[in-house]
C-alpha cells in the first residue's frame, strides 16, 4: 500500500537536496548522463514520461547503472505507471492527482508521489495516508512562501517542490523544515545532453550536490 511506500521515499529524497527532472529524447543517451549525474553525486533521478524514449532510457539505467535510483515522472494515468514499472522504475511521480490514479496506485509496487497544487489536494492525499507529496508548479503557485504557509495547517506533511527552481532559489527551499528535496532540470541542460557534455552536467550536479548544507 502506497501509505506505507510513500513514507520510504521521504526518507530516501532527504539524502539528496536535488533530484535532476531529466527529459530524454534519445535513449543511448540516458546511461551516460546518469553516470554524469551520479559522478556528481546525485544518485536519485526522475525521468519524464514526456519522449518516446524515455521508457526505453529508464530501462537501460536500471540495467546499466547501478547505484542510481531512477524513477518515472509526469505519470498521468494508470497504464503509464504500469508500463513504468515494467522498464524497471524504482518509485513514480505525478504532477497532480486524479481518484482514478490515486486508485491505481494503491496496487503499485513502488513508492508514489503524487501532486499537489493547493491545500486542499494537499489534504485529501493526506487522508489517504499520503505524507510525501510533489509541490508543483512550485514558482508560479508562491515559492518558498506558499510552503511556508502549508507547513503550519499541515505539519505531518513534506513535499518535493518542482517547477521553476533553479540554483539561485533551491537553497531557501531546502532550509524548510517541509522540504525533503527539489526537483530541477538545471543540472542537466537540453543543449549539454544534446551536446554530449558530461563534464558541464557532472559539474553542475556537483554544485547541487553541495546545497545539501542546509540553512
Amino acid at each position: 500500500m502506497q501509505h506505507l511506500l510513500n513514507p520510504r521515499l521521504a526518507e530516501e529524497l532527504r539524502r539528496v537536496p536535488v533530484v535532476p527532472v531529466l527529459t530524454i529524447d534519445d535513449a543511448k543517451l540516458a546511461v551516460p548522463l546518469a553516470q554524469a549525474l551520479m559522478a556528481g553525486g546525485l544518485r536519485i533521478l526522475e525521468v519524464t514520461l514526456r519522449t518516446e524514449a524515455a521508457l526505453e532510457g529508464i530501462r537501460r539505467i536500471v540495467q546499466e547503472v547501478p547505484g542510481v535510483l531512477v524513477g518515472a515522472g509526469t505519470v498521468r494515468t494508470p497504464d503509464q505507471g504500469h508500463s513504468a514499472i515494467a522498464a524497471g522504475a524504482r518509485f513514480l511521480v505525478s504532477p497532480g492527482m486524479t481518484p482514478r490514479l490515486v486508485q491505481s496506485a494503491d496496487g503499485w509496487s513502488v513508492p508514489f508521489l503524487p501532486g499537489a497544487a493547493t491545500p486542499s489536494e494537499a489534504m485529501a492525499l493526506a487522508d489517504l495516508g499520503y505524507r510525501a507529496l510533489k509541490f508543483f508548479p512550485a514558482e508560479p503557485l508562491g515559492g518558498v512562501a506558499a510552503l511556508k504557509a502549508l507547513a503550519a495547517p499541515l505539519p505531518d506533511v513534506v513535499f518535493c517542490p518542482t517547477g521553476g527552481i533553479g540554483p539561485d532559489t533551491a537553497r531557501d527551499y531546502l532550509a524548510l523544515p517541509n522540504v525533503v528535496a527539489v526537483g530541477g532540470s538545471w543540472v542537466a541542460p537540453a543543449a549539454a545532453i544534446a551536446k554530449e557534455d558530461w563534464d558541464t552536467i557532472t559539474r553542475l550536479s556537483r554544485e547541487a550536490t553541495g546545497l545539501a548544507v542546509r540553512i
